[in-house]
Parts: C-alpha cells; sequence; structure tokens
C-alpha cells in the first residue's frame, strides 16, 4: 500500500497544501483506490476542495458542514460516505435519496450530527455499513428500505423506543442500539447471521435473544435486568458485558461453551455459580456484588482454574479477607491480573 503518490483532491485559498486526498494501491485492483480525506478542519462548505471524479472515498469527519455539496452526487466510483461529526439536519441529506450516479455506494456514516430520523437510503442496494449514531433519532421507522445485504447498523445514544424494522436485515453481523429508550428486546429472530449485540444503557428488564446461535458478543450492561435466564441457546457466545443491573442469581450460562469473557460486575450476586463446566472462561468481572467469602471459588471456576487470566473481586465482602490475593494466585496458577493489580 503506498499514499502521498500524487494530490487527488485538495483546498485552494489559506488551506491550500494541508488537506489532500491520498491514493493506494491494492494489489487486488486494477489501478489505484482515491479517497479524499478532509477531517478536522472545521469547514462549513466544500467549496474550496477540489471534488475529482475518479473518487472512491470521502472523509468529512470533523467539520461544521449543514449541507452535501451536489458535486458529491457525481462520483460513480464511490463506495465510502462519511459525514461523522457535522452539523447536517434532516433535509440537508435527502438529496442523497436521488443521486442514481452514488447508487454503489457501500458505506455511509452520517454519525454525530442533528438528524431526527432514520435517512432515507434505499437507492443504495449494495450498501454493507450505516451509521447514524449520536443523533436525534426518535424511531427506527425507515430501515425497511435499507438494503437486506447490510452486514453493520449503528443507532447507538439516539432516542429510540422500540426495535423494529429490522427483519429483513439477514446478512447482518453487527448491531449496535445502545444508549436508547428500549424497553424489550424483539424482533431479532430473522437475524440469524448476527455475531455481535451492543444494548447497553436502555431499559431492558429481560432478556430474549430468539436462538441466535451465531452470536458471540452481547452487550447488556447498564440495563434493569434482575436475571440472567435467555443466554442458554447462544452456545457460540465468546463475550457477555451485562454489568451495572440488578441481577441477584449466575444462572443459565453452563451451555456457553465458548465463553471467553464474562462481566457481572456492579450487580447483586451473593454466590459464584453455573460456570464450573466453562473451560475458556479467561477474564471474569465480580467487582461490586457482595459475595461474602472464597470458600468455594475453586469449585465454581474448575472448568477455567488453568485459563483464568483476569478477575476481578474488589468491592466484595471477600476482597477483605486476609491472603485474598495469594489464595486467587494460588488455586488459578495462569492469573496474571487480580482486580487493578498486575501480577509480575
Amino acid at each position: 500500500m503506498a499514499s502521498g503518490e500524487g494530490v487527488v483532491g485538495q483546498l485552494s485559498g489559506a488551506a491550500s497544501g494541508e488537506a489532500e486526498a491520498k491514493m493506494e494501491t491494492e494489489e487486488e485492483r486494477e489501478g489505484p483506490v482515491l479517497y479524499l480525506d478532509l477531517t478536522s478542519y472545521q469547514l462549513h462548505d466544500l467549496s474550496e476542495a477540489e471534488i475529482p471524479p475518479t473518487l472512491e472515498e470521502i472523509d468529512l469527519t470533523a467539520n461544521r458542514l449543514s449541507s452535501v455539496d451536489p458535486r458529491i452526487g457525481q462520483l460513480p466510483r464511490l463506495r465510502k460516505l462519511s459525514f461523522r461529526q457535522n452539523l447536517l439536519e434532516d433535509n440537508a441529506v435527502v438529496p442523497l435519496s436521488s443521486w442514481e450516479t452514488i447508487a454503489g455506494l457501500q458505506e455511509l456514516v452520517l454519525r454525530d450530527n442533528k438528524l431526527t430520523r432514520i435517512p432515507d437510503a434505499g437507492i443504495f442496494k449494495g450498501l454493507l455499513v450505516f451509521d447514524v449514531s449520536f443523533n436525534e433519532i426518535t424511531s427506527l421507522t425507515g430501515l425497511s428500505k435499507v438494503s437486506s445485504k447490510l452486514k453493520e447498523l449503528y443507532v447507538s445514544k439516539n432516542e429510540v423506543a422500540k426495535m423494529e424494522e429490522l427483519e429483513h436485515f439477514h446478512a447482518l453481523e453487527i448491531l449496535e442500539l445502545g444508549s436508547n429508550r428500549l424497553r424489550v428486546m424483539e424482533n431479532l429472530e430473522t437475524l440469524t447471521n448476527l455475531q455481535e449485540l451492543w444494548l447497553g444503557r436502555n431499559r431492558i428488564r429481560a432478556v430474549n435473544l430468539c436462538g441466535l446461535k451465531l452470536i458471540k458478543k452481547i452487550s447488556l450492561q447498564s440495563n434493569r435486568l434482575t436475571s440472567m435466564d435467555g443466554f442458554q441457546e447462544c452456545t457460540a457466545l465468546e463475550e457477555l458485558y451485562l454489568s451495572h443491573n440488578g441481577i441477584q442469581k449466575m444462572e443459565g450460562l453452563s451451555t456457553l461453551q465458548n465463553l471467553c469473557i464474562l462481566d457481572v460486575s456492579s450487580n447483586k450476586l451473593t454466590t459464584i455459580e453455573n460456570i464450573e463446566t466453562l473451560t475458556r472462561l479467561e477474564d471474569l468481572w465480580l467487582n461490586d456484588n457482595q459475595i461474602p467469602s472464597l470458600d468455594g471459588i475453586e469449585t465454581a471456576l474448575a472448568g477455567s482454574r488453568e485459563k483464568l487470566t483476569t478477575i476481578y473481586l474488589e468491592r466484595n465482602p471477600c476482597a477483605k479477607t486476609p491472603d485474598y490475593s495469594s489464595t486467587l494466585k494460588k488455586i488459578f496458577p495462569k492469573l496474571e491480573q487480580i482486580d487493578s493489580d498486575i501480577i509480575a
């Protein structure tokens, strides 16, 4: 990969020479892949920017743009377009839905703008990545128009109250809906290829994963869960994050034979249980619970005794017992970290 082989686009005037479109060459393609990088220039418009017709990628992150330059709609090779961290409102992105020339777009990033609804992205039949996080979107209405080929969908940090219009995303691998107003996990049944589900900082009270057998990462941190029940069929699960809930009992985990990371910190647990058969567990976060002592911990973690490298138990009563660290080191010979202390 080579860069700086030639200036493809640049700013004129005072900003001349400060920004340029970079050129990359990939072995699998014939000819150069051209992209324009104008990040962090606080531009209010692109009037001073050269936009060559050969561009395939444009990154306009961290500017002050409130409209979409119509020249972008005349780029037949455009595949990636980022307007992250700008000032785009709903009406400003409407033209995108009618620009047939850029219908081959594969990645559209509108993260951190001023949108209140899902933009119409129906024209992009091959869209793979769609990011509208950090806006003011109140509903997922409009997602039904987005390509069924989509692999990554990001709608975190909005005001969404209901999981809907997701059913057609059969190819979806990553779904990010953290920091919204969701109360119920629903309409996930058809997302059979989903591998990552991020739902932290919502208002969810119960787990409903609809048998997602390929899922590898789940985050339900900072919700209103009182039970772990519901993960039993997610046998491919490798990482599970459940901190800052109201969970009182460890349950429904014995079938998760691929689990490597389990975070159940800041809950109401009094016993470590239901994970003795887990043989791949490497990181276990149990801090800020109510576990009284280390009695029985060796049996409770028998399956991962030779695998566990990190354990957090600070701010539990058991962490105040004499020989706390030395006891854990003796039980788990591969430990590299106890709480925030790195073991030499």
